[in-house]
């Protein structure tokens, strides 16, 4: 879809190299925008926007956020950070100083050329949370100094800056905070749910779940997050967030292994593993204000959803 001449915006997408980044990019190209992807490309992979990089209204910047960037754009979506446990846990210092370093500098930019930024937040703010579903007025249950630390607190870290400069400065800000998303583009050896248990569905190996498998997550196709964040960016003026973007639909660990087993016609067999420190027993966000304020909610299915990730794996690994 083209858009007029005078409504094309230049956007910087941080992290846009990522799985939800490149899926970003690639719908704000579509939209008719300009893009400015900057990725350091630390988790990311250049494969993810491959099929971008061609179009002249793409730009590729390698950079690291912890350090400042100087462009001119419209808005900006922050979402450079490592985001799985095992590849924030693997350099936890430098996790926090891309999260808060970063968030300054982005802040500091939007500050400068007046551009609107939306904060990629996170359900892990909300830590091993005590409500259930877990709506944005909940400040959360989280363990300041675990494992899962430099990502829980330096995302609250964020949101704080974030506030502080919408109050002395004005910055035009957006925050969400982001459920269990899947889909294509996944990285593979990024230790998450969806990922491993199609992994090893695909390779016939034992399925690994930690703990009983009793634990639920609530699983949001990356097309309806994409959609939820350009509806929050693309908000009125004031609408600041945080929103909680994700699927309501709680889904028990157990059954989302059984059923990636049936549907990628595996023999794998399922292993049970301790459960690590602060891993949350439960995480379901209450979405009313998506709903209300941005008239948005999740309307892919499980199925469906997994269907498109499991082809995606499959063919990565040329089954």
């Amino acid at each position: 879809m083209s858009i007029g001449r005078f409504s094309k915006k230049r956007i910087l997408v941080t992290g846009g190299a990522g799985f939800i980044g490149s899926h970003l990019c690639e719908r704000l190209l579509n939209d008719g925008h300009e893009i400015i992807c900057a990725d350091n490309f630390y988790t990311s992979r250049k494969a993810n926007i491959a099929h971008l990089v061609n179009d002249p209204y793409f730009e590729l910047l390698r950079h690291d956020i912890t350090f400042p960037l100087y462009v001119e754009v419209d808005e900006i979506y922050n979402l450079a950070c490592p985001a799985s446990p095992i590849h924030y846990q693997r350099d936890p210092v430098q996790t926090v100083k891309t999260i808060v370093h970063g968030a300054i500098n982005m802040l500091g930019l939007a500050k400068r050329v007046n551009a609107k930024i939306l904060q990629a937040s996170t359900s892990e703010i909300y830590g091993n949370p005590s409500v259930h579903p877990q709506p944005e007025e909940y400040w959360g249950n989280t363990n300041c100094i675990g494992p899962r630390s430099c990502y829980d607190e330096g995302k609250r870290c964020a949101e704080t800056l974030f506030f502080d400069y919408y109050r002395q400065h004005r910055v035009d800000i957006k925050i969400v905070r982001i459920f269990n998303t899947y889909g294509p583009r996944m990285h593979p050896d990024d230790g998450r749910v969806v990922s491993n248990f199609v992994l090893q569905a695909l390779n016939n190996t034992d399925i690994t779940i930690y703990g009983d498998g009793t634990q639920t997550r609530s699983f949001c196709y990356v097309d309806d997050m994409i959609e939820g964040m350009i509806r929050m960016m693309n908000s009125d003026h004031g609408l600041t967030g945080p929103i909680n973007l994700g699927n309501p639909q709680e889904t028990r660990i157990l059954d989302l292994a059984k059923k990636i087993i049936e549907m990628a016609g595996s023999d794998s067999k399922i292993a049970f593993k301790p459960l690590p420190e602060n891993d949350p027993v439960r995480r379901r966000p209450d979405t009313t204000k998506a709903k209300q304020l941005l008239e948005w909610q999740s309307t892919i299915c499980l199925e469906e959803g997994l269907e498109h990730t499991i082809s995606y794996f499959s063919d990565m690994m040329g089954h």
